[in-house]
C-alpha cells in the first residue's frame, strides 16, 4: 500500500474490481480498475434470530445406546415362535456371561450368533386397535455351541444386561449399521400420532425419556425426524351449561425419532415444558 498510493484503501475492493500489475520506471505498481459501481451492493453483518424452541439439544449416546443396539419391536407371532431357553447347565435357573444353557426350537441354518430377549409391552394403535408389535427387551447375546438333530441345542452366553432366565427368547443377530449422528428435520408430510408407551412403566414423561409412537417406516418415519408434542387438553365442566368440555391441546415439548420399525418408532423427548403422559399427541413441529 505504501508504494501504491493510487489504491486509496486496499480493504475497500468490491466484486467486479480488477487488480493488475504494471511496470513504471522499472518498478512494479498495483492498479485498480473499478467495476460497475451502479451494481455495487453493500453488505452489512447481521444476526439471524430464531426462537429457542427450534433448537435441538444434544443427546448423549448413553441415553439411547441400548435402544440402538438391542431392543427391538417384532411381530407377536415371530417372538412366540422363536427358540427359547429351556434350562441352564446343571439345571441352573439363571445364566450369566460364560455360562452354557440349553434352548429349544428351530434355529436358522448357518446362524451362530443370537440375541437373547424377553417379552415386553404389546403395542396397539390407540385409535384403530391394530396390533403394531411387541417389545423384545434386550437381555444379552449367545453363540451356538452344539446344534443337535432334535430341537434341543446348547449355547454359551457371551453378554448380559441381566441374568438369562428360562423361557427367554432367541432371535438371530441383526445385520445393520448403527449411527450416532442424527440430522434433525421435520417430517415430509403432515403427521398425527400418539405416544403409546414409555420405558420403565412410569406414568409421567419428561426430558430425555424414551417413548414409542404409533408411526413407523410405512408412514415415512426416519431417524432424525422431529415432532412436536401436544399435551392432551383437560376435561372440565362448563360452569354455565354444566356439561363436560375438553380444553384444546397445548404444545408441551419436542421429540426426535432415533430408531424405526415397520409400524412403531422409538423417540427421545429432547424438550418438555411440563409433565407429559402416554396418550399425548405428536405432530409436525
Amino acid at each position: 500500500w505504501e508504494v501504491n498510493p493510487q489504491v486509496d484503501n486496499p480493504h475497500l475492493i468490491y466484486p467486479g474490481d480488477e487488480l493488475y500489475l504494471v511496470w513504471v520506471d522499472g518498478q512494479p505498481r498495483l492498479r485498480v480498475r473499478r467495476g460497475d459501481t451502479s451494481r455495487t451492493v453493500k453488505l452489512t453483518p447481521t444476526m439471524r434470530v430464531e426462537p429457542l424452541s427450534l433448537a435441538i439439544p444434544a443427546v448423549s449416546l448413553e441415553q439411547i445406546g441400548a435402544w440402538l443396539r438391542g431392543h427391538r419391536i417384532v411381530g407377536l407371532e415371530d417372538l412366540e415362535n422363536a427358540p427359547y431357553v429351556v434350562a441352564g447347565e446343571k439345571r441352573h435357573l439363571l445364566s450369566a456371561a460364560g455360562d452354557l444353557f440349553y434352548a429349544r426350537g428351530k434355529f436358522p441354518e448357518g446362524e451362530t450368533g443370537y440375541g437373547i430377549f424377553r417379552r415386553g409391552d404389546v403395542y396397539k394403535d390407540p385409535l384403530t386397535g391394530e396390533l403394531l408389535g411387541v417389545q423384545a427387551i434386550d437381555i444379552g447375546s449367545a453363540v451356538m455351541e452344539e446344534a443337535h438333530d432334535d430341537d434341543i441345542s446348547q449355547l454359551e452366553v457371551t453378554r448380559v444386561t441381566e441374568e438369562v432366565r428360562n423361557a427367554d427368547r432367541l432371535l438371530p443377530n441383526e445385520t445393520r449399521s448403527i449411527t450416532a449422528t442424527f440430522y434433525p428435520r421435520a417430517p415430509d408430510a403432515d403427521t398425527d400420532a400418539f405416544m403409546i408407551a414409555v420405558d420403565g412403566g412410569v406414568s409421567q414423561i419428561g426430558t430425555m425419556d424414551v417413548v414409542a409412537i404409533n408411526l413407523g417406516e410405512r408412514e415415512g418415519m426416519e431417524a432424525g425426524t422431529v415432532l412436536a408434542i401436544f399435551q392432551t387438553g383437560e376435561e372440565v365442566r362448563d360452569p354455565v351449561t354444566r356439561k363436560k368440555v375438553r380444553m384444546p391441546d397445548s404444545r408441551a415439548g419436542l421429540l426426535m425419532v432415533f430408531r424405526t420399525f415397520e409400524k412403531v418408532s422409538y423417540g427421545i423427548v429432547v424438550r418438555s415444558d411440563r409433565p407429559l403422559a402416554v396418550g399425548d399427541r405428536v405432530t409436525n413441529p
